[in-house]
């Protein structure tokens, strides 16, 4: 069940300061599209891995649009979040032109 949990916070990754989003939880950074792994349902903050989850592709869904997939640099679970309104376009550009290369961290 999801849990709103909008929060401010320090990137981990780029140490850019993150605003809350206002229209539901934010977790990830909008700068560097980084994240941590620490939810086991969205936005309940329950996982106890707090590994550094990296955006290794951006893929378009019917349901919900836009989708960050990471990769779990600690545990290497798979998870994915959707892209917010105001995530940077250049950093998902990246991501995506990175995983058409093969760069996948």
């Amino acid at each position: 069940m999801f849990v709103k949990n909008d929060n401010e916070f320090i990137c981990v990754n780029c140490n850019n300061k993150v605003e809350k989003l206002k229209y539901t939880s934010r977790d990830h950074c909008n700068h560097c599209l980084y994240s941590i792994h620490v939810d086991i349902t969205p936005g309940d903050r329950a996982n106890s891995c707090k590994g550094l989850l990296v955006p290794i592709n951006v893929i378009e869904t019917p349901k919900k649009g836009k989708v960050i997939i990471y990769r779990c640099n600690k545990c290497g679970q798979e998870v994915r979040n959707i892209v917010a309104l105001d995530d940077s376009k250049d950093a998902i550009y990246k991501v995506v032109e990175n995983y058409a290369k093969g760069v996948v961290r």
